[in-house]
């Protein structure tokens, strides 16, 4: 089964940090997109956050919600195959299943998600 895999979730207090971590199914190209996603209890998944295969250290190739500018940060290890989100200064409402995305050209590759539980 092609899909990416997840890991890293878990139960954190809140302004604590994490680090996800996603494998992708495949060599990651400049074309390939990868971004984590979120979706809480009874809410829509959401962008988190995204990264082109194309984009170097500290380069363009970036989006971030404007609800985690500042503190999460995506990055990208193309040798291992990995795209990485670092989240700082973590809320409450960060909550929810963190999902990856692995886009090749036309085509979405969802992992199952990894759970983050921020509480106060």
């Amino acid at each position: 089964q092609v899909q990416p895999v997840e890991s890293g979730g878990g139960l954190v207090q809140a302004g604590g940090s994490l680090k996800l971590s996603c494998v992708a199914s495949r060599s990651i190209l400049s074309s390939t997109t990868m971004g984590w996603y979120r979706q809480a209890p009874g809410k829509q998944r959401e962008l988190v956050a995204n990264i082109r295969g194309s984009t170097i250290a500290g380069g363009l190739g970036t989006r971030y919600a404007d609800f985690v500018k500042g503190r999460f940060t995506i990055s990208l290890d193309k040798a291992e195959g990995t795209v990485y989100l670092h989240m700082n200064s973590l809320k409450r409402e960060d909550t929810g299943l963190y999902c990856c995305l692995e886009r090749r050209g036309s085509n979405d590759y969802w992992g199952q998600g990894t759970q983050v539980t921020v509480t106060s």
